[in-house]
């Protein structure tokens, strides 16, 4: 009999895989049965039964296999059990068939073939952002509202709509032909952007850093940047990934987020930085600037500085500023403040933040905001609404290095208790 503590490090251990697998697990359902319900119901089924078995078992040698082999096993029995039209009984009756599948497009990945399923432009935009991410990245729909600033509830009607959508309009799971590619390309990278800056910097109270999203983001980048080599936005969206991924093992020390700032230049990976530059270099070859372009240039611009105090910060402004011409949304608007404080001052900075927040309510609730104001008002020595602002960036965010990092910061402030 395994002790407790062996059950719970196997429990954990189950977790962690099903996390890691979890994309690639329901495209490859997806793709067998054509049907996103009952790929997440079988998913959903494999990890009861991992969480079952394995603590007695242990885990097996190819765990994401196991979990493919189950999930699949339980979708034909769901199929079976509830005697589905025959479409369906074919879709599980491929398992012992030879017989090719319907043409699924330029390339043989399951993952992009579902994002770009996912992505069609029959769907709102928003909804196929946020179902990609449910997908692909197996965010939490809390997550992912989180991401767009929006209620859960609102969230899960606009996925549940999609899946409608996707089942009734019968939209194939393939990567589009060349010509139909455009419509759907810009969904495509900004669904890769947030799987990434969810790996980076997680959402969620388990790891503070998913690696495992990180590196799918950049390995279906890659992908896209093959089939579209000419695509200057692909380009740079392989840039921006790349170019911030080779900061990770400098962004977290003894679990607590470290600055941009205070980080060890020399822990960062050079290979990557390397390839970063030299593909934001054929961006600007084609002097066709889009969203991620510039935004890979920002990082270029940081990647290059040997010390925080040599980054160029009047590039990084006139960079945000060509950035707002193209996406004026709060977010950029709000880091863009961030480098205005290096370059004019914390006053400055703080006076745009707090005329951002009046003019967007929404970005009371986004712990980035929290986080711009604490920092500034500590530079103007304003530590009483300083901690305020730290407070509020605490109860915003989960993500435990982060936590580390910000009760650090709120620790640090020396507030003056003197009456008046």
């Amino acid at each position: 009999m395994p002790t407790a503590g062996a059950a719970s490090s196997t429990t954990a251990e189950v977790e962690r895989v099903f996390r890691e697998e979890y994309g690639r697990l329901i495209a490859s359902l997806v793709r067998r049965f054509g049907d996103i319900d009952i790929a997440e119901e079988a998913a959903g089924e494999a990890l009861v039964a991992a969480l079952e078995k394995w603590p007695g078992s242990g885990v097996p040698p190819n765990p994401g296999g196991w979990l493919t082999t189950t999930a699949g096993n339980r979708a034909i029995d769901r199929l079976r059990r509830e005697n589905q039209r025959d479409a369906k009984h074919r879709a599980a009756a491929m398992l012992h068939d030879d017989t090719p599948h319907e043409p699924t497009g330029p390339v043989e990945d399951d993952r992009l073939r579902l994002i770009f399923t996912c992505c069609h432009p029959a769907l709102a935009p928003e909804a196929r952002i946020a179902l990609t991410l449910r997908l692909l990245g197996g965010l939490t729909v809390a997550e992912i509202a989180q991401a767009f600033l929006v209620p859960e509830t609102t969230m899960a009607q606009r996925m549940t709509r999609a899946k409608k959508k996707i089942a009734g309009a019968r939209i194939p799971y393939r990567v589009p032909s060349a010509e139909d590619l455009p419509d759907r390309l810009d969904a495509v990278l900004a669904v890769l952007f947030l799987v990434f800056n969810e790996g980076y910097l997680s959402t969620g109270p388990g790891d503070a850093v998913r690696a495992e999203l990180t590196g799918e983001a950049i390995r279906l980048a890659r992908v896209l940047h093959r089939l579209l080599p000419d695509e200057p936005e692909v380009t740079g969206l392989l840039a921006l990934l790349v170019l911030t991924e080779a900061r990770r093992e400098a962004r977290v020390r003894d679990g607590v987020l470290v600055s941009l700032a205070e980080q060890d230049r020399g822990g960062w990976d050079r290979r990557l930085v390397a390839e970063g530059h030299a593909l934001v270099r054929e961006c600007l070859a084609r002097n066709r600037p889009g969203r991620y372009q510039l935004l890979a240039a920002i990082n270029a611009v940081h990647t290059d500085a040997p010390t925080a105090a040599d980054t160029d910060w009047s590039q990084v402004v006139a960079l945000y500023d060509r950035l707002l011409t193209i996406d004026p949304s709060p977010i950029v608007r709000l880091n863009r403040a961030v480098a205005v404080a290096e370059l004019d001052g914390a006053e400055v900075a703080l006076a745009e933040v707090d005329r951002l927040v009046a003019a967007t309510p929404a970005l009371a609730s986004y712990h980035a905001f929290h986080v711009t104001r604490a920092e500034l008002l500590r530079r103007l020595a304003r530590s009483a609404e300083a901690r305020e602002a730290y407070d509020a960036a605490l109860a915003a965010t989960d993500n435990t290095a982060e936590r580390a990092y910000l009760t650090r910061r709120r620790g640090e402030l020396v507030v003056d208790e003197r009456p008046g």
